[in-house]
């Protein structure tokens, strides 16, 4: 496996290697034969070639096969959408932060969960839970550590070039989420937020490959929810990178999006599992599949209590009430983050899990629920629904339950009651669904993803790839910087409604304040979409 990082003068020098022609060439001597003389040497030739590769290849019908023989297909991928190109930045805007990992947390160090290439420590207490050779693919991964993950993974990729001049694509390893985290929940100023951020689109407007489309062809994996990079004022809370001029037609991968900015694409959140090869994804799948569940539905969260009206707390109270048919795994008394064998062994033993919105629209706990093969029971239309489209299927009713949360708050609705009227024939297809997901959404192991399938880095670049390659061919009708004019305008609508909306109704108190989107967002949407239109 390379390195994670190289010296700053590696890659970026490379130039297009110039092609030397020799004077006696075959066209110097074209002179001296007939046509009939060229033509007998071209066959005798070609014969020669075709002799050589016979042989070579009847000595391999001996040997062994390996995976790459078996699945040619993949194997011999020809990279149609294009190629990756990965930018060699100043440490200081990666490989630094990392290094000081102590400093990233005003209350405890992350080294261990920026270690393993991101995908933290090695996780305990799995015995007896999960099989046992399957034990060591496990890890305690952060759910902010995808900006490390993808930098590792892409590093490897089967579409990867390193030379500039073939790419399609560009990516940039800048971690903004971990340059951010320091200064989200100390009194830091807009400068000190915004510092590594508008120091790398000071860098990476002075490449040459940058100005071939002002980059529009290059993208960006952001580790935390798009809101933490939207500050539209000084006074609000994360960082203005995503607003800021340069970042207008970059495409951001993140593991939540914005539904009204098309640069946006929403990838899974990181699951503490990370196979080796598609046969571990194949087997943890029969193992979740052929599970035998205890308990109809699980609910893994913890009370808020500086919330107003804070659903977790409804349904964890909920849930012990109902103590015979959901297993409860309370992280008020329980260290829930990051994954623990407790939240694990709740959701392999359940047909259902319980996701209410988490700080955002999303959680972690959504892709850990399905990994588990439970079927997730969601509260919002918006909390999933419409942000990972490359990786779950279509058809939402087709892998998850929808009960709004208004009746679940006002006694309408029974969560038991309305679990329990499918029936098993419907809970297997459901549960089918949600397994036949689970390698798209996985993070492999970096050194060569999931060898003859795709994981969810391999989806997320391909679907990049495809991406450009559409636009360049000019099968979208809007230009990306209109699309993301709209986007910023419409997004600072949006969330201003939404405090207005909040005010009135005292409906929901489930999203962190800082995030000024607290209210329904469907009653939000009626206004805005008006207000646009």
């Amino acid at each position: 496996m390379p390195p994670l990082f190289h010296n700053s003068s590696d890659l970026q020098t490379l130039k297009k290697p110039k092609i030397l022609v020799p004077k006696n060439t075959f066209s110097s001597l074209q002179g001296r034969f007939s046509v009939h003389h060229c033509a007998w040497l071209f066959v005798t030739i070609l014969f020669q070639v075709f002799l050589l590769i016979f042989i070579s290849g009847t000595q391999l019908i001996y040997n062994t096969p390996t995976q790459q023989q078996l699945f040619p297909s993949f194997q011999a991928e020809k990279c149609e959408s294009g190629k990756v190109y990965v930018y060699n930045l100043p440490e200081m805007l990666n490989k630094d932060l990392l290094n000081k990992c102590h400093e990233l947390d005003p209350w405890h160090s992350l080294c261990n969960a920026v270690s393993n290439n991101g995908f933290g420590p090695r996780a305990t207490g799995l015995a007896g839970i999960v099989p046992a050779n399957l034990v060591p693919a496990w890890y305690w991964t952060d759910m902010h550590a995808g900006e490390i993950i993808y930098h590792a993974r892409i590093l490897n990729y089967k579409c990867r070039t390193m030379d500039p001049e073939l790419a399609r694509v560009f990516y940039i390893p800048f971690y903004a989420g971990i340059a951010v985290q320091k200064y989200l929940f100390t009194n830091s100023s807009a400068r000190d937020r915004d510092w590594h951020c508008e120091t790398m689109l000071r860098w990476v407007q002075n490449q040459p490959y940058w100005r071939r489309f002002n980059g529009s062809d290059h993208f960006i994996m952001l580790g935390r929810v798009t809101w933490d990079f939207r500050r539209s004022n000084d006074a609000d809370w994360g960082t203005g990178f995503i607003n800021m001029p340069l970042m207008q037609n970059i495409i951001r991968l993140t593991i939540e999006q914005s539904q009204w900015d098309p640069l946006d694409v929403g990838v899974p959140y990181p699951t503490g599992f990370h196979p080796r090869s598609a046969s571990e994804v194949h087997q943890w799948q029969n193992f979740v599949r052929t599970r035998k569940r205890k308990t109809l539905f699980a609910f893994a969260g913890g009370k808020r209590p500086g919330m107003k009206n804070d659903f977790r707390s409804l349904l964890l109270s909920y849930c012990y009430k109902e103590s015979d048919s959901c297993r409860v795994v309370d992280c008020g008394r329980t260290r829930c983050q990051d994954g623990t064998s407790a939240i694990l062994e709740a959701f392999i033993d359940s047909d259902f899990c319980l996701q209410p919105r988490g700080d955002s629209y999303t959680r972690r706990s959504q892709f850990d629920c399905m990994l588990a093969g439970s079927i997730p029971v969601f509260f919002w239309k918006n909390g999933i629904y419409d942000q990972y489209q490359w990786f779950l299927p279509g058809d939402p009713q087709s892998f998850s339950v929808f009960i709004d949360h208004r009746d679940v708050r006002n006694g309408a609705t029974s969560i038991r009651r309305v679990l329990e009227i499918f029936s098993r024939e419907e809970v297997r297809r459901m549960r089918e669904k949600v397994i036949d997901s689970i390698p798209k959404f996985v993070y492999a192991d970096p050194s060569q993803g999931l060898d003859v399938s795709r994981d969810a880095v391999d989806i997320a670049i391909d679907g990049v790839l495809r991406r450009f390659k559409e636009q360049r061919g000019g099968r979208k009708s809007n230009t990306t910087k209109e699309a993301s004019e709209t986007a910023k305008h419409s997004n600072v609508l949006m969330r201003r409604l939404q405090d207005s909306y909040d005010q009135k109704s005292g409906e929901d108190g489930d999203n962190n304040s800082s995030y000024n989107s607290k209210g329904d967002i469907r009653a939000v949407l009626v206004v805005m979409r008006t207000v646009i239109s």
